[in-house]
Protein backbone atom coordinates (compact mmCIF):
# COMPACT_ATOMS: atom_id res chain seq x y z
CA UNK A 1 0.00 0.00 0.00
CA UNK A 2 1.36 3.40 -0.96
CA UNK A 3 1.91 6.30 1.41
CA UNK A 4 -0.76 8.36 -0.34
CA UNK A 5 -3.25 5.49 0.05
CA UNK A 6 -2.56 5.30 3.79
CA UNK A 7 -3.04 9.06 4.14
CA UNK A 8 -6.29 8.96 2.21
CA UNK A 9 -7.59 6.18 4.41
CA UNK A 10 -6.76 8.26 7.47
CA UNK A 11 -8.70 11.16 5.97
CA UNK A 12 -11.67 8.81 5.72
CA UNK A 13 -11.37 8.09 9.43
CA UNK A 14 -10.36 4.43 9.01
CA UNK A 15 -8.28 2.95 11.80
CA UNK A 16 -7.11 -0.13 9.97
CA UNK A 17 -5.69 -0.85 6.56
CA UNK A 18 -8.06 -2.08 3.87
CA UNK A 19 -7.60 -3.07 0.23
CA UNK A 20 -5.53 -0.37 -1.51
CA UNK A 21 -7.48 2.30 -3.36
CA UNK A 22 -6.66 2.58 -7.02
CA UNK A 23 -6.32 6.34 -6.63
CA UNK A 24 -3.12 6.82 -8.57
CA UNK A 25 -4.26 4.41 -11.26
CA UNK A 26 -7.70 5.83 -11.88
CA UNK A 27 -7.82 9.39 -10.62
CA UNK A 28 -11.01 8.53 -8.72
CA UNK A 29 -11.65 8.72 -5.00
CA UNK A 30 -14.53 7.40 -2.93
CA UNK A 31 -13.91 9.42 0.21
CA UNK A 32 -14.49 13.07 1.04
CA UNK A 33 -13.39 15.50 -1.67
CA UNK A 34 -12.56 17.94 1.13
CA UNK A 35 -9.75 15.67 2.29
CA UNK A 36 -6.50 17.69 1.96
CA UNK A 37 -4.64 14.69 0.58
CA UNK A 38 -7.27 14.32 -2.14
CA UNK A 39 -6.97 18.00 -3.05
CA UNK A 40 -3.18 17.78 -3.12
CA UNK A 41 -3.35 14.63 -5.24
CA UNK A 42 -5.68 16.20 -7.82
CA UNK A 43 -3.52 19.31 -8.04
CA UNK A 44 -0.41 17.21 -8.66
CA UNK A 45 -1.98 14.75 -11.13
CA UNK A 46 0.17 14.80 -14.26
CA UNK A 47 -0.83 14.05 -17.82
CA UNK A 48 1.20 13.27 -20.91
CA UNK A 49 0.30 13.18 -24.59
CA UNK A 50 1.05 10.76 -27.41
CA UNK A 51 1.00 12.06 -30.98
CA UNK A 52 -0.06 9.71 -33.75
CA UNK A 53 -0.29 10.18 -37.50
CA UNK A 54 1.21 13.21 -39.25
CA UNK A 55 0.62 16.79 -38.17
CA UNK A 56 -1.31 18.76 -40.83
CA UNK A 57 -3.08 15.62 -42.02
CA UNK A 58 -6.48 14.07 -41.41
CA UNK A 59 -5.02 11.16 -39.43
CA UNK A 60 -3.21 13.31 -36.86
CA UNK A 61 -4.26 12.60 -33.27
CA UNK A 62 -3.13 13.62 -29.79
CA UNK A 63 -3.98 11.00 -27.17
CA UNK A 64 -3.81 11.58 -23.42
CA UNK A 65 -2.34 9.42 -20.67
CA UNK A 66 -2.14 9.54 -16.89
CA UNK A 67 0.03 7.40 -14.62
CA UNK A 68 -2.08 4.31 -15.38
CA UNK A 69 -2.24 4.62 -19.16
CA UNK A 70 -4.47 6.11 -21.88
CA UNK A 71 -7.48 8.17 -20.82
CA UNK A 72 -10.15 10.39 -22.33
CA UNK A 73 -9.38 14.10 -21.84
CA UNK A 74 -13.10 14.82 -22.09
CA UNK A 75 -14.21 12.37 -19.39
CA UNK A 76 -11.22 11.34 -17.25
CA UNK A 77 -9.54 14.64 -16.47
CA UNK A 78 -11.41 16.24 -13.55
CA UNK A 79 -13.06 19.60 -14.10
CA UNK A 80 -11.62 20.93 -10.86
CA UNK A 81 -7.93 20.95 -10.01
CA UNK A 82 -8.84 22.58 -6.67
CA UNK A 83 -12.59 22.71 -6.15
CA UNK A 84 -12.41 24.63 -2.86
CA UNK A 85 -10.65 27.52 -4.62
CA UNK A 86 -12.52 27.08 -7.93
CA UNK A 87 -9.34 26.30 -9.88
CA UNK A 88 -10.24 24.31 -12.99
CA UNK A 89 -8.31 22.21 -15.47
CA UNK A 90 -8.06 23.45 -19.03
CA UNK A 91 -7.11 21.26 -21.99
CA UNK A 92 -5.16 23.29 -24.55
CA UNK A 93 -6.31 22.45 -28.07
CA UNK A 94 -4.89 25.44 -29.98
CA UNK A 95 -1.77 27.35 -28.86
CA UNK A 96 -1.83 31.13 -29.27
CA UNK A 97 -0.83 32.51 -32.71
CA UNK A 98 -1.52 29.21 -34.50
CA UNK A 99 -4.21 28.67 -37.16
CA UNK A 100 -5.01 24.94 -37.24
CA UNK A 101 -8.49 24.37 -35.81
CA UNK A 102 -7.76 21.54 -33.41
CA UNK A 103 -10.42 20.12 -31.09
CA UNK A 104 -11.22 17.23 -28.81
CA UNK A 105 -12.77 14.62 -31.08
CA UNK A 106 -16.05 13.73 -29.42
CA UNK A 107 -16.94 10.95 -31.86
CA UNK A 108 -13.83 8.79 -31.43
CA UNK A 109 -13.10 6.49 -28.50
CA UNK A 110 -10.82 8.17 -25.92
CA UNK A 111 -11.60 11.55 -27.55
CA UNK A 112 -8.14 12.45 -28.90
CA UNK A 113 -7.43 15.94 -30.22
CA UNK A 114 -7.63 16.12 -34.00
CA UNK A 115 -7.85 18.82 -36.66
CA UNK A 116 -11.37 19.68 -37.72
CA UNK A 117 -12.35 18.90 -41.29
CA UNK A 118 -14.99 20.71 -43.32
CA UNK A 119 -15.99 19.81 -46.87
CA UNK A 120 -13.12 17.34 -46.99
CA UNK A 121 -10.45 19.91 -46.09
CA UNK A 122 -8.50 20.56 -42.92
CA UNK A 123 -9.74 23.71 -41.20
CA UNK A 124 -7.50 26.67 -40.46
CA UNK A 125 -8.77 29.89 -38.95
CA UNK A 126 -8.23 32.91 -41.20
CA UNK A 127 -5.87 35.73 -40.24
CA UNK A 128 -8.15 38.76 -40.05
CA UNK A 129 -5.94 41.85 -39.95
CA UNK A 130 -4.55 42.88 -37.51
CA UNK A 131 -4.99 39.49 -35.79
CA UNK A 132 -2.90 36.40 -36.47
CA UNK A 133 -4.36 32.99 -35.74
CA UNK A 134 -5.92 32.53 -32.33
CA UNK A 135 -5.04 35.40 -30.00
CA UNK A 136 -5.19 33.36 -26.77
CA UNK A 137 -4.41 29.79 -25.81
CA UNK A 138 -7.68 28.16 -26.81
CA UNK A 139 -9.14 24.98 -25.42
CA UNK A 140 -11.86 23.34 -23.38
CA UNK A 141 -12.86 22.45 -19.84
CA UNK A 142 -13.03 18.68 -19.28
CA UNK A 143 -16.20 17.10 -17.94
CA UNK A 144 -18.41 19.84 -19.43
CA UNK A 145 -21.01 19.63 -22.19
CA UNK A 146 -23.24 22.27 -23.74
CA UNK A 147 -26.36 20.15 -24.15
CA UNK A 148 -27.99 20.75 -27.58
CA UNK A 149 -31.37 19.68 -26.18
CA UNK A 150 -31.44 22.21 -23.32
CA UNK A 151 -32.32 25.89 -23.71
CA UNK A 152 -29.75 28.07 -21.99
CA UNK A 153 -31.72 30.36 -19.70
CA UNK A 154 -29.14 33.13 -19.96
CA UNK A 155 -29.01 33.29 -23.76
CA UNK A 156 -32.28 31.78 -24.96
CA UNK A 157 -30.45 29.39 -27.29
CA UNK A 158 -29.61 25.70 -26.98
CA UNK A 159 -26.07 24.38 -26.49
CA UNK A 160 -23.65 23.50 -29.28
CA UNK A 161 -22.98 19.83 -28.30
CA UNK A 162 -19.36 20.54 -27.31
CA UNK A 163 -17.37 20.92 -24.12
CA UNK A 164 -17.29 24.55 -23.03
CA UNK A 165 -14.59 26.68 -24.70
CA UNK A 166 -11.83 28.43 -22.78
CA UNK A 167 -9.63 31.43 -23.62
CA UNK A 168 -6.42 31.51 -21.56
CA UNK A 169 -4.92 35.01 -21.60
CA UNK A 170 -1.61 34.61 -19.75
CA UNK A 171 1.74 35.57 -21.25
CA UNK A 172 3.00 32.08 -22.14
CA UNK A 173 2.25 30.29 -25.41
CA UNK A 174 1.04 26.89 -24.24
CA UNK A 175 1.56 23.57 -26.00
CA UNK A 176 -1.14 21.55 -27.69
CA UNK A 177 -2.36 18.92 -25.24
CA UNK A 178 -1.16 20.72 -22.12
CA UNK A 179 -3.45 20.55 -19.10
CA UNK A 180 -3.32 23.92 -17.36
CA UNK A 181 -4.66 24.83 -13.95
CA UNK A 182 -6.53 28.09 -14.48
CA UNK A 183 -8.55 30.76 -12.65
CA UNK A 184 -11.92 31.70 -14.09
CA UNK A 185 -12.25 35.45 -14.68
CA UNK A 186 -15.41 35.87 -16.72
CA UNK A 187 -17.39 34.73 -19.76
CA UNK A 188 -18.83 35.93 -23.06
CA UNK A 189 -21.64 34.23 -24.96
CA UNK A 190 -21.15 33.84 -28.70
CA UNK A 191 -24.30 32.95 -30.61
CA UNK A 192 -22.87 30.74 -33.34
CA UNK A 193 -25.37 29.80 -36.07
CA UNK A 194 -28.24 29.80 -33.58
CA UNK A 195 -26.42 27.93 -30.79
CA UNK A 196 -25.02 29.07 -27.47
CA UNK A 197 -21.23 28.91 -27.56
CA UNK A 198 -19.85 30.14 -24.23
CA UNK A 199 -16.27 31.36 -24.02
CA UNK A 200 -14.87 31.18 -20.49
CA UNK A 201 -11.99 33.61 -19.92
CA UNK A 202 -9.24 32.29 -17.67
CA UNK A 203 -5.62 32.78 -16.68
CA UNK A 204 -2.99 30.16 -15.84
CA UNK A 205 -2.47 30.06 -12.05
CA UNK A 206 1.29 30.12 -12.70
CA UNK A 207 1.16 33.34 -14.71
CA UNK A 208 3.01 36.23 -12.99
CA UNK A 209 -0.20 38.30 -13.00
CA UNK A 210 -2.50 35.51 -11.78
CA UNK A 211 -2.70 36.76 -8.19
CA UNK A 212 -3.82 40.19 -9.42
CA UNK A 213 -6.44 38.77 -11.79
CA UNK A 214 -9.63 37.91 -9.89
CA UNK A 215 -12.56 39.07 -12.02
CA UNK A 216 -13.44 40.28 -15.48
CA UNK A 217 -12.74 43.94 -14.60
CA UNK A 218 -9.10 43.06 -13.96
CA UNK A 219 -8.64 42.07 -17.60
CA UNK A 220 -8.97 45.62 -18.91
CA UNK A 221 -6.79 46.88 -16.08
CA UNK A 222 -3.87 44.58 -16.84
CA UNK A 223 -4.55 43.72 -20.51
CA UNK A 224 -6.06 46.93 -21.95
CA UNK A 225 -7.80 46.30 -25.26
CA UNK A 226 -7.84 42.51 -25.00
CA UNK A 227 -11.57 42.14 -24.39
CA UNK A 228 -12.38 44.51 -27.26
CA UNK A 229 -10.06 42.49 -29.52
CA UNK A 230 -11.66 39.25 -28.33
CA UNK A 231 -15.19 40.31 -29.24
CA UNK A 232 -13.92 41.69 -32.55
CA UNK A 233 -12.07 38.44 -33.34
CA UNK A 234 -15.13 36.26 -32.84
CA UNK A 235 -17.38 38.63 -34.77
CA UNK A 236 -15.28 38.58 -37.92
CA UNK A 237 -13.32 35.33 -38.03
CA UNK A 238 -15.80 33.54 -40.32
CA UNK A 239 -16.26 36.44 -42.75
CA UNK A 240 -13.38 35.25 -45.03
CA UNK A 241 -15.36 31.99 -45.42
CA UNK A 242 -18.30 33.94 -46.81
CA UNK A 243 -20.34 33.89 -43.60
CA UNK A 244 -21.94 36.89 -41.89
CA UNK A 245 -20.61 38.56 -38.78
CA UNK A 246 -21.18 36.51 -35.63
CA UNK A 247 -23.46 37.79 -32.89
CA UNK A 248 -23.14 37.82 -29.10
CA UNK A 249 -25.65 37.63 -26.28
CA UNK A 250 -25.67 40.61 -23.90
CA UNK A 251 -24.36 42.84 -26.75
CA UNK A 252 -20.94 41.32 -26.27
CA UNK A 253 -20.73 42.28 -22.61
CA UNK A 254 -18.34 40.10 -20.62
CA UNK A 255 -20.00 38.57 -17.58
CA UNK A 256 -18.15 38.46 -14.23
CA UNK A 257 -16.45 35.57 -12.48
CA UNK A 258 -19.38 34.38 -10.37
CA UNK A 259 -21.65 34.31 -13.42
CA UNK A 260 -19.03 32.35 -15.36
CA UNK A 261 -18.58 29.84 -12.54
CA UNK A 262 -22.35 29.29 -12.50
CA UNK A 263 -22.27 28.53 -16.23
CA UNK A 264 -19.37 26.11 -15.69
CA UNK A 265 -21.36 24.29 -13.02
CA UNK A 266 -24.37 24.05 -15.33
CA UNK A 267 -22.43 22.49 -18.20
CA UNK A 268 -20.65 20.19 -15.74
CA UNK A 269 -24.07 18.92 -14.65
CA UNK A 270 -25.03 18.35 -18.29
CA UNK A 271 -21.87 16.25 -18.68
CA UNK A 272 -22.71 14.24 -15.56
CA UNK A 273 -26.08 13.40 -17.09
CA UNK A 274 -24.39 12.48 -20.36
CA UNK A 275 -21.73 10.19 -18.89
CA UNK A 276 -24.32 8.29 -16.84
CA UNK A 277 -26.68 7.97 -19.80
CA UNK A 278 -29.29 10.25 -18.27
CA UNK A 279 -29.21 12.47 -21.38
CA UNK A 280 -28.98 11.64 -25.11
CA UNK A 281 -25.38 11.03 -26.12
CA UNK A 282 -25.64 13.22 -29.22
CA UNK A 283 -23.12 11.05 -31.06
CA UNK A 284 -20.49 11.56 -28.34
CA UNK A 285 -18.13 8.71 -27.48
CA UNK A 286 -18.44 8.41 -23.70
CA UNK A 287 -15.82 5.70 -23.16
CA UNK A 288 -13.92 6.42 -19.94
CA UNK A 289 -11.75 4.74 -17.33
CA UNK A 290 -12.55 6.60 -14.12
CA UNK A 291 -16.17 7.71 -13.84
CA UNK A 292 -17.94 5.74 -11.12
CA UNK A 293 -21.39 4.55 -12.16
CA UNK A 294 -20.83 5.19 -15.87
CA UNK A 295 -22.01 2.38 -18.19
CA UNK A 296 -19.27 3.39 -20.65
CA UNK A 297 -16.35 2.60 -18.34
CA UNK A 298 -13.55 0.34 -19.65
CA UNK A 299 -10.32 -0.96 -18.13
CA UNK A 300 -6.72 0.12 -18.78
CA UNK A 301 -6.00 -2.90 -21.00
CA UNK A 302 -8.84 -2.01 -23.36
CA UNK A 303 -7.62 1.60 -23.50
CA UNK A 304 -4.10 0.45 -24.39
CA UNK A 305 -5.51 -1.63 -27.24
CA UNK A 306 -7.29 1.43 -28.63
CA UNK A 307 -4.07 3.45 -28.61
CA UNK A 308 -2.10 0.62 -30.21
CA UNK A 309 -4.50 0.62 -33.17
CA UNK A 310 -3.90 4.32 -33.89
CA UNK A 311 -1.65 5.23 -36.86
CA UNK A 312 2.07 5.31 -36.21
CA UNK A 313 3.63 8.79 -35.70
CA UNK A 314 4.89 10.33 -38.95
CA UNK A 315 6.73 13.48 -40.02
CA UNK A 316 4.51 16.58 -40.28
CA UNK A 317 3.08 17.36 -43.69
CA UNK A 318 3.57 20.75 -45.31
CA UNK A 319 0.75 23.29 -45.08
CA UNK A 320 -0.60 25.29 -47.99
CA UNK A 321 0.90 28.83 -47.95
CA UNK A 322 -2.64 30.21 -48.21
CA UNK A 323 -2.96 29.51 -44.47
CA UNK A 324 -0.72 32.54 -43.85
CA UNK A 325 -2.80 34.89 -45.99
CA UNK A 326 -3.93 38.06 -44.22
CA UNK A 327 -7.58 38.99 -44.78
CA UNK A 328 -8.67 42.63 -44.64
CA UNK A 329 -12.23 42.91 -43.40
CA UNK A 330 -14.02 46.11 -44.60
CA UNK A 331 -16.29 46.25 -41.54
CA UNK A 332 -13.24 46.26 -39.31
CA UNK A 333 -11.05 48.60 -41.30
CA UNK A 334 -13.72 51.29 -41.12
CA UNK A 335 -13.38 51.20 -37.34
CA UNK A 336 -9.57 51.45 -37.24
Amino acid sequence: MSLITVRVLRCQGLNKLVAPLRLAATGTFSGSRSCPVFRKFVRSMSYTTVERGALNSSDYRVYFKNNAGPISPMHDIPLYADEANKIVNMIVEIPRWTNAKMEINLKETLNPIKQDIKKGKLRYVANCFPHHGYIWNYGALPQTWENPEVLDEATGYKGDNDPIDVLEIGYRVAKRGEVLKVKVLGAVALIDEGETDWKIIVIDVNDPLAEQMNDVADIEKHYPGLMKATIEWFKIYKIPDGKPENQFAFNGEAKPKDFALHIVEEVHQHWQNLIKREAPAGGIACTNLTVAGSPFKINAEAAEEILEKAPEPLEPQATDPIVDKCHYIPQLQNKL
